[in-house]
C-alpha cells in the first residue's frame, strides 16, 4: 500500500512556485547546502559503517546526487518514489522546510529503510531569517496596517526532533548548526536568498505588489535594529535529525530500577536515605 501524504487545507506551499523558484536558483549561493553536505559527510564518517543501498531526497540533485557513491536520488514529492524496506541509509536534504506534510516525509523515509538503517535530515530551522521575518513584520504594520505571509515558517529544534518519533524511528538525535552571515542590505540578501530558491513560495503569500516604500523600510528597520559592521546580519539555523529503523539489536535503555548497582557505590560516599 502507497503511502497517502496528510496535506493541510489550505496548503502551506505553492509547489508550482517553489519550482520556479528553483529552477532559477543560479548557484552563486550555495553555501547553506555546501555546510550541510559537510556536516552530513562528517557524521556518515562517525557512523563507522559501509552503507550499499542509500537514498537521496533532494531538491537539488546537482549538489547531493554524489554525497553518497550509487544513491537513489529522488524528488522531495509529497509521495517519495522509494521501495518499502529497500535502503540502510536515507538521506533527506535541505528540503524538509518546505514540507506540508513533514511527519509524512519522514513516516515514507522510515518505510523506506530496512531494519537498522539510518535515516539523516538536513533542514532549515526556526531561527533562520529571524531579522529578516521582524523587519519585514515591522514595517508591514508600519506602511499597510497589518502583515502578509512572507518568510516561511521552520521548525524548533525540540518540535523537529519530536517528529522523529512520531514517525516510528529509534535513537532520536536532533541538534543544530548555525551560520551568521553579513549583508550590505536587505537587497544583497533577498539576491543570495533568490540564488538559493528560497524567496517566498508559501501559498498564503499576497499576490498584489507590495506598497512602494515597504522594502525600503524594511531595509533602514533592518540596519539600525540588525547591524553588523557596515552592514546587516542574518541568521541561518540548519537543524539535523539522526533516527534509526528499529531493530532487535540497537542498545535499548534500562527499565526504571532495573540498575544492578547503586550509585553511592559507584561514587564512593555512604548513601543516604530520604524522608517523607
Amino acid at each position: 500500500m502507497s503511502y497517502i501524504p496528510i496535506m493541510p487545507n489550505p496548503p502551506l506551499t505553492d509547489t508550482k512556485a517553489l519550482a520556479l523558484h528553483r529552477a532559477r536558483a543560479d548557484g552563486s549561493a550555495w553555501f547553506l547546502h555546501d555546510a550541510a553536505r559537510d556536516e552530513v559527510e562528517e557524521r556518515l564518517k562517525d557512523v563507522n559503517r559501509t552503507f550499499t543501498t542509500p537514498a537521496v531526497v533532494t531538491a537539488h540533485p546537482e549538489l547531493w546526487g554524489d554525497v553518497v557513491p550509487g544513491a537513489q536520488v529522488v524528488h522531495d514529492d509529497p509521495v517519495l518514489p522509494l521501495d518499502v524496506a529497500a535502503h540502510d541509509l536515507v538521506i533527506h536534504a535541505m528540503c524538509l522546510h518546505w514540507a506540508d506534510d513533514p511527519v509524512g516525509q519522514l513516516i515514507q523515509c522510515r518505510r523506506a529503510l530496512r531494519e537498522d538503517g539510518l535515516l539523516l535530515v538536513a533542514t532549515l530551522g526556526g531561527d533562520t531569517l529571524a531579522e529578516l521575518r521582524a523587519s519585514l513584520a515591522e514595517a508591514e504594520a508600519q506602511v499597510a496596517g497589518g502583515l502578509s505571509p512572507r518568510v516561511a515558517p521552520m521548525g524548533e529544534v525540540r518540535d523537529m526532533g519530536a517528529l522523529l518519533q512520531r514517525a516510528g524511528l529509534a535513537l532520536p538525535v536532533a541538534d543544530v548548526g548555525t551560520l551568521t552571515v553579513r549583508y550590505r542590505d536587505l537587497a544583497h540578501l533577498t539576491q543570495d536568498l533568490r540564488a538559493m530558491g528560497e524567496t517566498n513560495a508559501l501559498a498564503a503569500r499576497h499576490r498584489k505588489v507590495p506598497p512602494r516604500d515597504l522594502f525600503s523600510r524594511a531595509d533602514r528597520i533592518y540596519r539600525d535594529a540588525f547591524p553588523e559592521g557596515d552592514g546587516i546580519r542574518a541568521t541561518f539555523q540548519t537543524i539535523y535529525l539522526t533516527g534509526w529503523a528499529p531493530s532487535e539489536t540497537q542498545q535499548k535503555p534500562l527499565r526504571p530500577g532495573s540498575a544492578q548497582a547503586r550509585l553511592a557505590d559507584a561514587l564512593g560516599v555512604p548513601e543516604q536515605g530520604t524522608s517523607r
